[in-house]
């Protein structure tokens, strides 16, 4: 009985989050990890929860926790009575004393990259795990869709960012998505992204983190609106483009083959664009570029019928200038772009229903209505902020759970902050990469804080000051030659506001800067070059 007692208390565990696994899409921008939460192990003794004291809590764990006067939502919660056969998985196991600490990344977007780029690889070994091996310079995607710049062009290597995960012997990039997040084990369960390449699929494995950086980015936010997800293209990866593009070309040429009715023929060459954000009006004013030079040039039968129609609920460009919306209105009109208002009640597969009754025929649609938390995220067993996502402290920390940071599209400050949480902005992401890297390497890093729990029973590390983000314009491109910058720093102040051809020329300058590398910021001055000689590339491949 003692031992059958023993055996039994053994088996005690702290439960962290328990749900049934699902998929996550994707960034962006800004950037995603595709993910379902962690998978239960089968119980074999009822459990029951109580509600775990935070102070006394964190004073075991390390200096991750966050005082629970300040985060009273953020509660632990432990199964004191909970028995399972864990699976076995492969994977790293922990660190060991005299190893670097591990870092482990979620992501491949703008925050994942630009903190990894800047991590200081003598202090930490990084371990980044995504379903993509690239991140994607999204500001320029539109541009992919027609043939202005070639899909490589956008797209950069992770391991051109951080050298280290190719050449480093304890630092890696797994293609996997996360399934899940043990913060009492400190370990992470992912499957690999694959297509019948392993014997035994699907492959399942773990490692284990001395500190996590989640930034597994958002999907794009459909409202429930039935049909989006089956019948609409989104405009967030590389793939994405690639799709639209294909369609788009299919549409071109199946028009016009003989035989084909009229009404037909005008429903496949009239492009749906839903939502008047900057992705929305950039990619319509790309639409309209293509047709009003390549499409005139090569696909002169079909060149009176090619449409493009842009709907918004509200106003288009609603975070800039009152001046900036109506000139963009204005040209986007004069280039040949119908705008609509009216919400989408349905999607069907060749026509969308607007609230009103309106029938809108399509053949291309293309859905851009913002970005929400992904299936991944609501599912994390973490403190969530307004709007759903991961909840942050002042320094990107996540509240009763031990050395897990959060930044980018998949986080927001809580509501005990005060703070407003931020736009899904890529200038947002990439700020908050270069912060945390400040805080990883001069604070944490230098004061041998990088160990899972290396602060346990001593003071907090001092991180210095917390994260501010101080915003530093706006710029989108309306086609044509033409451009609007908006270097407000927010909504209601003041600043200066200008459009025309001089603000497409820093809106080129500014984003051709901003490319990650200089490979790829040859490639884009490169097809820029070739576009302006000799048009846009048409080929479906």
């Amino acid at each position: 009985m003692a031992l059958a007692r023993i055996a039994r208390t053994g088996l005690r565990r702290t439960r962290i989050s328990s749900s049934s696994p699902a998929s996550f899409f994707t960034l962006s921008e800004h950037s995603p990890v595709t993910t379902s939460s962690i998978l239960n192990p089968p119980r074999t003794a009822t459990s029951y929860y109580q509600t775990v004291n935070h102070a006394s809590f964190w004073s075991s764990r390390g200096f991750r926790g966050t005082p629970n006067h300040q985060f009273p939502s953020a509660e632990r919660i432990v199964d004191d009575h909970f028995e399972h056969n864990e699976p076995k998985r492969p994977g790293l196991e922990a660190t060991k004393r005299g190893e670097k600490p591990r870092v482990v990344v979620l992501g491949t977007g703008w925050a994942a990259c630009r903190f990894m780029k800047g991590l200081d690889t003598k202090i930490y070994d990084i371990v980044c795990i995504s379903p993509r091996n690239h991140m994607v310079f999204t500001p320029l995607l539109a541009s992919t869709c027609v043939g202005t710049l070639e899909f490589r062009s956008v797209a950069e290597p992770v391991n051109r960012i951080q050298p280290a995960l190719a050449s480093a012997p304890d630092s890696y990039f797994y293609l996997a998505s996360c399934l899940g997040i043990d913060t009492d084990k400190h370990e992470v369960i992912c499957e690999t992204v694959t297509n019948g390449g392993l014997p035994k699929e699907p492959h399942q494995f773990k490692v284990a983190y001395d500190k996590l950086v989640i930034a597994a980015g958002a999907e794009p936010l459909t409202f429930g609106i039935k049909g989006v997800k089956e019948h609409a293209f989104f405009l967030r990866e590389v793939n994405h483009a690639q799709e639209i593009r294909k369609k788009l070309l299919l549409n071109l040429m199946l028009s016009d083959s003989p035989g084909v009715p009229e009404e037909e023929k005008k429903r496949l060459l009239h492009c749906v664009v839903i939502g008047g954000g900057p992705t929305g009006v950039e990619f319509s004013g790309e639409l309209s570029d293509f047709i009003g030079k390549d499409v005139r040039e090569r696909f002169s039968h079909v060149k009176d019928d090619i449409k493009v129609t842009l709907i918004e609920a509200n106003e288009i460009l609603s975070s800039f200038d009152v001046g900036l919306r109506q000139y963009a209105t204005n040209h986007l009109t004069k280039s040949g772009v119908r705008l609509m208002r009216g919400v989408v009640k349905e999607v069907h597969p060749k026509k969308i229903v607007l609230n009103d009754g309106t029938d809108v025929p399509y053949g291309l649609l293309v859905w851009s209505t913002g970005v929400g938390p992904s299936e991944f995220v609501k599912e994390l067993d973490l403190p969530k902020s307004p709007g759903g996502r991961i909840g942050v402290d002042g320094w990107l920390r996540v509240p009763s759970a031990p050395d897990v940071f959060a930044l980018g599209d998949c986080a927001g400050f809580l509501e005990e902050t005060g703070r407003p949480v931020l736009p899904a902005l890529a200038q947002v992401a990439e700020r908050q990469g270069k912060y945390l890297v400040g805080l990883f390497n001069d604070r944490i890093g230098k004061q041998n804080g990088g160990k899972a729990n290396a602060m346990a029973g001593k003071d907090d590390i001092p991180l210095g000051d917390p994260f501010v983000y101080k915003h530093m314009g706006s710029m989108a491109t309306v086609g044509r030659y033409k451009a609007l910058v908006d270097l407000r720093q927010s909504k209601d102040a003041k600043g200066l506001s200008m459009a025309g051809f001089l603000s497409w020329l820093i809106w080129r300058s500014a984003y051709l800067t901003r490319v990650v590398s200089w490979r790829n910021r040859f490639y884009v001055a490169v097809n820029w070059a070739t576009t302006f000689v000799f048009g846009r590339d048409n080929s479906r491949i």
